[in-house]
């Protein structure tokens, strides 16, 4: 017995050494920086984080002598979302790398006292030489990071980054990458939203508008993304996806479980140019179905009420898009210009009652465009920029909503003159 017990411990020791021949440490780097903005609007608006994550103008609401009481201007000075993260790479066990990152940020969920949120935390796992080609490679992606769909910005300065003409989704996911070697790369995987939500009926009592993870958790089905991205020279990169999103708005009543449940699909298309002397050009385009969940300003409703208790949904549609562009490095010229339309649900609607929409918007808009020319300086790690955000967005009588969610009489532009400047010290 006594042999075994050595036996045993000498094997132990013997597999733990050849072990570490094979596994190399991990390195660890401390990044982050300290930010602050100044922003004057011209008038009031919607947006979160203490006005910093801008969506649009509020609609105009004139007394009887034509005064508007919402051209109000205002102004911040705001030290929000200075951030801090933790890199770690460089480790190896066997034909298998590992990277991570944990990334914070001061944030405002609520109140005006700024906390520290996660905004990042993943692991990577990398397989090198795959297959007869010795450039292929397998990536898989576990944790929180960006939506496959939100991870290419447009060139701005401002804390929505492009947002609702661009998707904006942080969320926990297992996403699985193929490149075959640098020109081609599959990606799919299955996505949970955590910050991000859908909206949705507050309860089967309650048809008011609510951000919910329980249309997700209670529809069991995860997000699904799937995407091919082609890179035929160095300058040049094109990208080609679509989400399936499915979740239920309802999953109970006082009688049981209910068999509602609301599927959409939303393509898009990414294009970008890289050049010399810091040039690059970005374009993007979504057709979305619903999407409150990546921030943009849709929804869904009712199309039909079946015997059974259960409800029929039809997604609005709409498309967002931007195109993008920076030059420069010690001084910077950037700036977007986007532009969304909603299209109308794809089947009528029961009625106004039974329709969602984001609630950082508004429902009765039809388009909207936005564009920010902006300056930046960098000095070393020390960036101070400028930026004019000019958004336009067209509104309508809500009463005249149509049966396919759009409005019709009464339309007129509303704009919003936004003066953003930033300074922002990375380390």
């Amino acid at each position: 017995m006594k042999k075994l017990i050595l036996s045993f411990f000498a094997l132990a020791a013997l597999s733990t050494a050849l072990l570490a021949q094979n596994e190399t440490p991990a390195k660890f780097k401390l990044y982050g920086f300290i930010r602050n903005y100044a922003i004057f609007d011209s008038r009031e608006v919607k947006a979160g984080t203490e006005d910093l994550y801008f969506y649009m103008p509020v609609d105009e609401n004139k007394l009887a002598n034509g005064t508007d009481l919402n051209a109000t201007p205002s102004f911040r000075l705001l030290s929000l979302t200075t951030r801090l993260g933790l890199d770690v790479s460089g480790y190896q066990f066997g034909s298998m790398k590992l990277n991570g990152k944990v990334e914070a940020d001061f944030y405002c969920k609520s109140g005006s006292t700024a906390i520290l949120r996660l905004r990042q935390a993943y692991i990577g796992l990398t397989w090198d030489k795959l297959g007869k080609n010795a450039e292929n490679s397998f990536l898989l992606t576990i944790g929180q990071t960006w939506h496959p769909m939100a991870a290419d910005m447009p060139h701005i300065v401002n804390l929505e980054t492009g947002a609702p003409f661009n998707p904006f989704n942080r969320s926990p996911q297992i996403m699985a990458n193929y490149s075959f070697g640098k020109k081609v790369t599959l990606t799919a995987g299955a996505i949970y939203g955590m910050q991000y939500l859908p909206v949705g009926p507050t309860s089967n009592d309650d048809l008011k508008v609510t951000k919910s993870a329980n249309y997700m958790k209670y529809g069991l089905i995860p997000e699904i993304y799937a995407g091919i991205t082609l890179k035929p020279t160095s300058s040049f990169t094109a990208k080609v996806g679509a989400n399936l999103f499915t979740i239920k708005p309802r999953w109970k009543d006082g009688l049981g479980p209910l068999s509602d449940r609301l599927i959409t699909v939303s393509p898009f298309v990414f294009l970008q140019y890289t050049g010399k002397n810091g040039l690059q050009i970005r374009a993007k385009s979504i057709f979305a179905q619903a999407g409150e969940h990546m921030n943009l300003l849709t929804g869904y409703g009712v199309s039909k009420i079946n015997n059974d208790g259960s409800w029929e949904y039809t997604p609005m549609r709409s498309t967002a898009s931007f195109i993008s562009a920076q030059y420069g490095k010690k001084w910077q010229v950037m700036g977007m210009i986007g532009y969304m339309r909603l299209l109308g649900t794809s089947e009528d609607l029961i009625d106004t009652d039974h329709y969602w929409f984001n609630n950082s918007g508004v429902s009765n808009i039809r388009q909207m465009f936005r564009a920010t020319p902006t300056l930046a300086y960098n000095l070393g790690k020390l960036t101070l920029a400028i930026e004019y955000n000019l958004t336009g967005v067209q509104f309508g009588a809500k009463s005249s909503m149509d049966a396919k969610g759009l409005v019709q009489d009464n339309l007129h532009w509303v704009l919003n003159h936004r003066i953003l400047t930033m300074a922002k010290f990375t380390f």
